[in-house]
């Protein structure tokens, strides 16, 4: 009877220590994602981007690097919003962030999700609707020539040919395109895969807190594994799917997502913005690795006041050699943090 009593008690601590390894790996450690202790190997340069004379930043939703080191930035047209205006809200600056082009003009009610394909289109999302715009994906040239439109111009829906305020788009080694459709509130959640050619294949994802359900969609990306992940902010995570939808894993330990960025290595950096579990969760840019879901770098927010709750950085892309970009809806720039030995 003892040597049972022995045995069980050491299955039961086997399975006690797997079970904590599996979700030290899946980010569900308490507090592997409060990282106020973390190294931070960066100094920034707030406002690094500069506007054209005679034009002003608005709201910086969106940021993204092309083939030559170019850094396109989505601003909401020297305001927080693009209806009514004439200022074109998709930016292009050379890599030392001097001005070179802009277009779009009068296409957006609210620009809000970027993405550059590996042509170097540019893909957008436009989060809201009036005045018949909006409520659309739309795929540019990088010299502004209009390639792809998805979705009904002013019209909210959630059929295969409508979203209401879609959030982000990524598109996938195979040219298939994938959507964040919903940025919360009465919009929906869910998200919409389309062949490179733009027809319909699949949807999935509801309102919810469950696996595969979605409080607020914020944004979407692909790691180098070919997985799906999406910001789901509403939830505090990150939702893994592969490319059919298949829910995989959560992520919890990187904060309250507002948009994730992987790079080659496997890599990930993941802006949180508005976590109101503050101050438990400290607002800011957590930075690890997602083969072993260990947090190993954190950039506080800018501003620590919890009164602010989206304040620092909402969207973040990476380099070679590392430094972040990254741009800010409220304070309005694009910050460049440029990584430091240890």
């Amino acid at each position: 009877m003892k040597n049972s009593r022995r045995i069980g008690r050491a299955l039961t601590t086997v399975w006690v220590c797997a079970a904590l390894s599996s979700l030290f790996v899946a980010g569900a450690v308490k507090g592997q994602g409060r990282s106020d202790s973390l190294p931070n190997p960066y100094r920034a340069i707030e406002n690094w981007a500069k506007m054209p004379e005679g034009r002003t930043w608005g709201a910086a939703s969106g940021v993204e690097l092309d083939s030559k080191g170019n850094l396109w930035v989505l601003d909401r047209c020297g305001a927080n919003t693009c209806a009514g205006s004439s200022v074109a809200p998709i930016v292009e600056f050379d890599a030392s962030g001097k001005y070179v082009q802009s277009f779009g003009a009068g296409m957006f009610v609210f620009p809000h999700g970027l993405f550059v394909d590996k042509k170097d289109n540019i893909w957008t999302t436009d989060a809201d609707g009036k005045d018949g715009k909006g409520h659309q994906v739309m795929e540019f040239s990088p010299h502004g020539q209009l390639m792809l439109t998805l979705g009904q111009a002013g019209v909210a829906g959630d059929g295969p040919d409508t979203f209401n305020r879609p959030s982000g788009v990524v598109v996938a080694a195979n040219g298939d395109i994938f959507i964040a459709d919903g940025h919360g509130g009465e919009s929906n959640a869910r998200v919409v895969k389309f062949s490179k050619d733009g027809k319909f294949i699949k949807t999935w994802g509801k309102k919810g807190t469950g696996p595969g359900e979605f409080g607020e969609l914020h944004g979407i990306s692909i790691d180098p594994k070919g997985r799906v992940l999406v910001a789901d902010r509403g939830n505090n995570r990150i939702q893994v799917f592969d490319q059919d939808g298949n829910f995989l894993d959560q992520w919890t330990q990187f904060g309250r997502p507002s948009e994730i960025f992987v790079d080659k290595k496997g890599m990930i950096y993941v802006p949180d913005n508005t976590d109101t579990r503050y101050p438990e969760w400290k607002r800011g840019i957590r930075i690890g690795n997602i083969n072993t879901g260990k947090v190993t770098a954190f950039i506080p927010d800018p501003d620590p006041d919890p009164a602010h709750t989206a304040v620092g950085a909402e969207n973040v892309v990476v380099d070679a050699k590392g430094d972040i970009y990254a741009s800010e809806v409220n304070r309005k720039m694009v910050k460049k943090y440029v990584k430091q030995p240890l």
